[in-house]
């Protein structure tokens, strides 16, 4: 039979089609975001679309712009734009400095290395404390490098809370610490974009002047809308900033924000979305979440050591709330074991996406994501689809890892 271009274009671009080949049930999205979207923001973001210049959205408006300042631990501005992760990185730089400026980052992952090829493009001076990757912010080669800054040359000091990449989580009241003995007035930015709604997160009590978040992860959101939570220094510094912003910029914004509205059309059904994910957080109650994500991940490192594999990050003081990365075994030779093709084999058998190494972690390290909508038996589910995974792809490991996640979570339950 001739095949049908056309059908293959329609499977190519709809997800049920490529799900009914892969298995029946519910597909398990277990990568570290975008993660599992709630029935109930679902539905909320298929409200009708109303004016975003009426009433009616003023409201709304101003009803999420009080409610997320808390998700953020602040008291000051938070404000959302419709765009990624990454436009909320280049929000936070463009609106605070100048062409030529100095910025002090650090290499804990994939995506601080993002953010400095961003900087860069910017126009701004990189410099970046060289990391392994298994490791958060060293707070006293930071401190140490500040104050070999005695003209104060550095601007900004850019770190990632959570790395995504590696799952490993920064300490950021440290950092704050490490610049206040440098007596040093560099702007604080934090990339909490994997970690915002999953892990408490303190922006005033940290000294933090611009937090960076979006709303895939923790959120419980559909990727689309990103966060700049800023602080008077930030605004104070913006008010000198000299880098070309239009789209990004705060003054507009904060004017707009003022009763409720934005500048330019804002991501109306995502944000009826994001006043119900707000909702579902606050019934929960945040201690709760954060609570919640703590238990799920260390259930999900003891199953990653019964089966005898290798966390990623090597400092358990840095254990991330949000995901695990686990380490291949090695062959004979030598070499990792495939991640991707174990991956794909958990894909094909199991309706079930772990997430990928990336850049240089590809091909010997999976990631599994614990965050969001997420509860005890959705984490049994999805440890329970790794331990068959590794069996059928003849990965060598233990038995138990499973059960060893069980015991943990049955004795936190009594």
């Amino acid at each position: 039979m001739k095949r049908d271009p056309n059908n293959a274009i329609h499977a190519a671009i709809n997800p049920r089609a490529t799900l009914n080949r892969i298995g029946q049930g519910r597909h398990f999205l277990q990568i570290p975001g975008p993660s599992n979207v709630p029935d109930r923001v679902l539905r909320a973001i298929d409200f009708p679309t109303i004016d975003h210049r009426g009433p009616e959205f003023q409201q709304l408006g101003r009803r999420i712009l009080e409610a997320i300042k808390p998700i953020f631990g602040t008291t000051q501005p938070v404000m959302i734009y419709a765009a990624s992760g990454t436009g909320a990185w280049e929000a936070a730089l463009v609106n605070t400095l100048n062409a030529g400026d100095q910025v002090l980052m650090v290499e804990t992952g994939h995506f601080a290395t993002l953010w400095k090829k961003l900087a860069e493009k910017l126009g701004l001076k990189t410099e970046f404390i060289p990391g392994d990757w298994r490791h958060g912010v060293d707070c006293r080669q930071l401190e140490s490098r500040l104050k070999e800054d005695p003209t104060h040359s550095i601007k900004a000091v850019c770190v990632v809370h959570n790395e995504t990449s590696t799952g490993v989580l920064s300490d950021i009241a440290a950092v704050r610490r490490a610049i206040d003995a440098a007596h040093h007035p560099a702007l604080l930015m934090v990339d909490t974009i994997s970690s915002v709604g999953s892990v408490e997160f303190r922006h005033d009590e940290w000294g933090v002047d611009v937090t960076i978040g979006s709303s895939q992860k923790g959120m419980m959101l559909p990727p689309g809308i990103s966060f700049n939570a800023v602080s008077e220094k930030a605004i104070a510094a913006s008010h000198q900033s000299t880098l070309p912003k239009a789209y990004w910029g705060w003054e507009e914004m904060l004017v707009a924000n003022r009763s409720g509205f934005f500048p330019t059309t804002p991501a109306t059904n995502l944000l009826y979305g994001l006043a119900e994910a707000l909702d579902m957080m606050f019934e929960e109650g945040l201690p709760n979440i954060y609570a919640r994500h703590q238990r799920h991940a260390e259930a999900t490192r003891r199953a990653v050591r019964a089966w005898g594999l290798e966390i990623l990050c090597q400092n358990p003081a840095e254990y991330s709330p949000v995901l695990t990365a686990a380490v291949m075994p090695k062959r004979s030779d030598g070499q990792h074991f495939d991640a991707d093709a174990f991956r794909q084999l958990v894909l094909e058998r199991f309706n079930m996406s772990l997430g990928m190494g990336l850049a240089k972690l590809q091909g010997w390290v999976f990631r599994i994501g614990h965050l969001g909508d997420f509860n005890d038996l959705s984490l049994i589910g999805t440890l329970g689809g790794v331990e068959m995974g590794l069996a059928a792809a003849g990965i060598p490991h233990q038995k138990g890892g499973v059960q060893a996640a069980i015991d943990y979570l049955a004795e936190q339950a009594r």
